[in-house]
């Protein structure tokens, strides 16, 4: 393994750097197979003949129907394990090759040995909206990184404010004064933990009580201004000490200035030629940016405001790495940025590394996870599966960036529309005038007309999910990525607390991932051509969530609407096809929990895990579904909203209790409630009738089984309508609607049986 070295290019080494050729040097990292891969190659060898056998069951019974209403429930049985059978087969791509990485940090600094050495690194923080996501969390996500155990004239923070808030502006020009002091202190006592409001909740301090002190105040007094500052919704002359500052914020002072129709405003609040901190030590780049918006030009939600940072990085300081970030999400450990050179600077795998990818975790979840909100399939467990293969999807945040990778492929460079924007571009002069004026232009509305910018540069258009199609593009292009997952979470995130903000958000997913799945790139055919069948597979298990909705739907109904009028639909528990059905649920479910189990996950939490699964199926993606088939035809819906950070004391009360939180009169819970009562229903008629007869009917008992199961995992729901009283239980306009809606089912259900 041979490391790259670099070489400066430009005013404070900040421009991109290329590895050379140099000696052969000591393993920057390895890797090792995870010991259960020949038993998941052996298992998936038994359940796939057993899922055949069982679709050849559904076939022959549909050939074999008597009846309308037999082909029926047979042919809805066929389309539900067909669907499952393909979500099964996708899965498995996870589970062919999964490898765990591990770094040498100590190796690194045999080849990177001076800090001229260190490549520059752009660093991407994201906000919308001050209420939603507040200042002071986004300036303690921008204190923590800032604060990296790494040369600091080598990284630059951008601050993109899609919200064009002057409390936001507000916010990071105070963080510009509290650094001078937190970073000197972050260094000087080696603290692990550097974000500002983690430290201060830590026990742990390794300062004097004195310094400990003075650190808290300064900072206490910032948030206190912030904080008044939001609530006013304004900035006050109070705050505002000086003609510098008063012109800081004239923008908004100007006629017609909204947040959906303002122009472009760069401000640098930091600048590592000039600033110094309280020591006398150089700090650290800090630009704020909030984009020109016109409410005739579309800006792309998310991806927009990167590819806009992209630009006005490239013109100010062109670093050759770029790190992304979500505006809650804390750096957890100051040695981040090495353990991503460990990968960037392996000249092995370089020329095609597009990006290096860190888990998300989230901090302040309840013990049992009731909502299921560290997605650890989705985040921890899958990327290494997918890491075995070519690498792990991009995730949104906690990920590095070669900027190279975001000019087409390895073996084929797209030269941006100016030189400037090139990666190759030597910046000399970071924060001239003439740079600015350039940062600005690049930062219009209506810059990307008639350029690649979307489409064969930066992040990629045409998807609500832009992390996850940027990614998949990449890596169609040719790029590969890795999964780098130390012990010590390298950043920790916030999750929603209320359960109508989850399925909001995974609604919102299932959106974006079907206008991939249906989109000229489906993962299903270019995925599989560009990547092959693993790859694509595993991009399709997500693609396809929102197709998880049919089965889930059609087996929280069908069996218990048949049981309801006496009609069996499954095997008597005597036939060997019984035996089949409970190996094929019994072995995925056992199979899945050993997997989250090892990953350091609990029985509980894997428990909530497939509840919250069986929740979303009849929630966020049965309307993600429908409202792409809306959308689809040009039918309006509601459009992109953001999941608040933001949380009430009650709310979390109820949360950090392990309690459900509904209180909210929303469709996506109607459904959900109508599968709650019926299978109810279903499990009180199936008993009773086991009872007067003295035992159960063997036709029957798969489908008192499954009412049992499904009613059991609905337990929070019915908590919700009949067992609380405070804000968080189930809005009695949800209930009534749901049981007329579940009562005219069973009527319709009843009159068409009749009829046939």
């Amino acid at each position: 393994m041979e490391g790259p070295s670099y070489t400066a290019r430009g005013a404070g080494s900040t421009a991109a750097k290329r590895p050379t050729t140099s000696i052969p040097t000591p393993p920057l990292h390895t890797h090792e197979l995870l010991g259960r891969t020949p038993f998941n190659r052996a298992f998936a060898a038994v359940y796939l003949c057993a899922i055949l056998a069982l679709l050849c069951h559904h076939i022959i019974r549909i050939m074999n129907s008597t009846t309308y209403i037999s082909f029926l429930l047979s042919l809805l049985f066929l389309i539900a394990d067909a669907i499952l059978a393909f979500q099964w087969a996708c899965t498995q791509s996870f589970r062919m090759r999964p490898i765990r990485r591990r770094e040498f940090l100590e190796n690194l600094e045999k080849i990177i040995t001076k800090k001229s050495d260190h490549p520059a690194v752009d660093i991407f923080i994201c906000t919308a909206d001050p209420y939603k996501e507040p200042p002071l969390g986004v300036v303690d996500t921008a204190l923590s990184v800032m604060a990296y155990d790494y040369p600091v004239e080598k990284i630059s923070v951008y601050i993109s404010d899609d919200g064009g808030s002057e409390l936001t502006l507000f916010a990071f020009m105070e963080a510009a004064k509290f650094a001078r002091h937190w970073l000197p202190f972050c260094r000087r006592n080696n603290t692990v933990e550097r974000a500002p409001q983690a430290y201060f909740r830590s026990n742990y301090t390794s300062s004097s009580d004195s310094e400990y002190e003075n650190i808290k105040t300064m900072y206490e007094s910032m948030k206190v201004k912030v904080e008044n500052v939001v609530d006013k919704g304004k900035v006050g002359d109070e705050y505002i000490f000086d003609e510098k500052e008063r012109q800081a914020f004239s923008e908004w002072a100007t006629p017609h200035f909204t947040r959906q129709d303002h122009p472009t405003i760069i401000k640098v609040l930091l600048n590592n030629c000039i600033e110094k901190d309280s020591i006398g030590h150089s700090m650290p780049n800090l630009i704020y940016l909030s984009r020109e918006k016109s409410k005739t030009q579309h800006h792309h939600f998310k991806a927009g405001a990167l590819n806009t940072l992209v630009r006005v990085s490239a013109v100010m300081t062109n670093a050759p790495i770029i790190l992304t970030l979500d505006c809650d999400t804390l750096s957890n450990d100051p040695q981040t940025i090495k353990r991503a050179l460990c990968y960037f600077s392996d000249r092995t795998i370089y020329p095609t590394l597009g990006f290096v990818q860190f888990p998300q975790i989230f901090g302040g979840l309840n013990k049992e996870d009731i909502y299921s909100s560290e997605h650890k399939r989705l985040f921890q467990i899958n990327p290494l599966g997918m890491d075995g293969l070519l690498g792990p999807n991009y995730v949104g945040a906690g990920c590095f960036f070669q900027r190279r990778a975001l000019f087409g492929s390895p073996s084929s460079f797209i030269q941006p529309e100016i030189v400037e924007l090139s990666p190759d571009h030597l910046v000399e002069r970071p924060f001239q005038a003439d740079v600015l004026t350039l940062a600005h232009r690049v930062a219009s509305c209506n810059y990307e007309r008639q350029t690649h910018w979307g489409t064969k540069l930066g992040f990629r258009y045409g998807s609500l999910v832009e992390d996850y199609y940027t990614g998949y593009r990449l890596q169609s292009e040719g790029w590969n990525s890795i999964f780098c997952h130390p012990d010590r979470p390298a950043f920790l995130g916030d999750s929603p607390v209320a359960l109508i903000d989850l399925l909001g958000q995974c609604k919102r997913w299932c959106i974006g991932l079907l206008e991939v799945l249906f989109s000229k790139y489906s993962t299903i055919t270019y995925g599989v051509r560009s990547m092959g069948l693993l790859m694509g597979l595993a991009y399709s298990h997500y693609a396809c969530w929102g197709i998880w909705s049919i089965p889930i739907a059609i087996y929280a109904f069908i069996p218990q609407l048949a049981l309801l009028n006496g009609i069996s639909t499954f095997p008597k528990a005597t036939y060997l096809w019984f035996f089949l059905y409970l190996f094929l649920f019994i072995g995925a479910n056992l199979q899945d929990l050993l997997d989250y189990v090892v990953a350091n996950g609990t029985i509980q939490r894997w428990w909530n895990c497939q509840r919250m699964w069986m929740i979303s199926g009849l929630s966020s993606f049965l309307f993600g579904c429908l409202e792409f088939s809306l959308k689809s035809f040009g039918i309006a819906m509601p459009g992109f909203s953001l999941t608040a950070k933001v949380q009430e004391d009650e709310l979390s009360k109820r949360y950090e209790q392990g309690t459900y939180e509904f209180g909210v009169p929303s469709p996506l819970f109607v459904p959900m409630t109508m599968a709650a009562i019926i299978n109810l229903i279903t499990l009180v008629i199936g008993s009773i009738m086991a009872i007067l007869r003295g035992r159960i009917s063997e036709e029957l008992v798969m489908q008192i089984l499954l009412s049992g199961f499904v009613a059991i995992n609905c337990w929070p729901i019915y908590q919700a309508i009949a067992l609380r009283s405070d804000k968080g239980r189930m809005p009695t306009k949800v209930t009534l609607i749901a049981m007329c809606l579940t009562i005219l089912l069973c009527i319709i259900v009843g009159i068409i049986l009749q009829a046939s």
